[in-house]
C-alpha cells in the first residue's frame, strides 16, 4: 500500500465514490464527474447532519469495537493508493492489527435499520476499501440513533469486485476523455454476512404459524424418509421401476431412484 499525502480528490477514486458509481442516483454520478475533471467543486456535507454524525462518533465507534471484541484498530484515517493502479485509493477508518481487516465505521438511523440493508448500502464502499489494501475482509461497525452497536464482518467478493472495478474504469476513462458516463445498472450480489447474532422470534406470529406445522410433521417427515431409504435397498439392482401397494419407484440413467404414487388400473391385480 503507497500512502497518500494530502493528495486531491479530484485525482483519484475513492470508497464513498464506489458507491455512487455502483448505485441508482443518476444526478449523483454526473456531479461526481464534473468533481473530478475540476469542472464542479466537492460537494459541501458541513450541514449534512447525518454525516457530520458520522463523523464525531467515529473514535466512539471504534473504541466500542475495540472494548466489546478485544481487538485493537491501528491505522487510522491512514490513505492509500492501490499499488497498481493508481487512480483508485481509500481512505480508511483503520486497520484491525489481529485479522488484517478494513475497519469501517458507521452511523446510521434507527427506524429503517437492518443488518442485511447496511452491508449492501455499504458494500461497494467495503469492497472497494478492501481491494485498494488487498485484504480478506472488512468489519463494518455501525451504531445506531436507537442507542445500538452491531458488528458485521464481510469477506472479500471477487464477483462484486469485479463488477466494481469494470465500473471504475468505465467512470474514469469517462474522467479522461469527457465522455459524460452513464449509470451501469449493474446489480451486485446479495452481500453475505457472517451469521454472529442469537434472535428471538417468539414476538413473530408467521414464525410461531410455521414453528406449530414443523413440529407437528416433523415426526412424518422422519418416518417417510425411512421409507423411502427402505423401498430403495428392496429394489432389485436391475430393476428400471417397481410399482406395489400405491407406489412405484423409478430408476434414472445415472442410477438415481425417485417414487410417486401408483394407482394400480381396475381389473389387474397387483402382481
Amino acid at each position: 500500500m503507497l500512502e497518500l499525502q494530502s493528495a486531491d480528490r479530484r485525482a483519484f477514486i475513492g470508497g464513498s465514490d464506489a458507491r455512487i458509481l455502483m448505485g441508482d442516483d443518476d444526478a449523483a454520478l454526473l456531479r461526481l464527474w464534473r468533481e473530478k475533471r475540476g469542472e464542479a467543486e466537492p460537494e459541501d456535507l458541513s450541514g449534512h447532519l447525518i454525516v457530520q454524525l458520522g463523523v464525531v462518533t467515529e473514535h466512539l465507534n471504534r473504541h466500542w469495537y475495540e472494548r466489546h471484541t478485544g481487538q485493537v484498530v491501528t491505522e487510522v484515517q491512514r490513505q492509500v493508493f492501490h499499488p497498481v493502479k493508481r487512480w483508485m485509493a481509500a481512505t480508511i477508518d483503520g486497520m484491525v492489527e489481529g485479522t488484517g481487516a478494513v475497519f469501517e465505521a458507521k452511523f446510521m438511523l434507527p427506524w429503517t435499520f437492518s443488518e442485511e440493508a447496511a452491508a449492501e448500502k455499504h458494500m461497494a464502499q467495503l469492497q472497494h476499501n478492501v481491494w485498494v489494501t488487498a485484504s480478506r475482509t472488512a468489519v463494518l461497525s455501525i451504531i445506531t440513533g436507537g442507542g445500538k452497536w452491531v458488528e458485521m464482518t464481510i469477506p472479500a467478493d471477487p464477483l462484486y469486485q469485479h463488477l466494481l472495478l469494470t465500473a471504475e474504469k468505465k467512470f474514469w476513462r469517462c474522467v479522461e476523455t469527457g465522455e459524460t458516463p452513464h449509470l451501469f445498472g449493474v446489480e451486485p450480489p446479495r452481500p453475505r454476512i457472517e451469521a454472529v447474532r442469537v434472535v428471538d422470534m417468539s414476538a413473530s406470529n408467521s414464525w410461531a404459524e410455521f414453528a406449530e406445522v414443523y413440529c407437528r410433521t416433523r415426526a412424518t417427515v422422519a418416518e417417510h424418509e425411512t421409507a423411502k431409504s427402505e423401498l430403495k435397498k428392496l429394489m432389485p439392482e436391475d430393476a428400471k421401476e417397481a410399482t406395489g401397494h400405491g407406489v412405484r419407484a423409478k430408476r434414472s440413467k445415472s442410477g438415481a431412484i425417485s417414487f410417486d404414487l401408483h394407482e394400480t388400473e381396475a381389473g389387474h391385480a397387483a402382481l
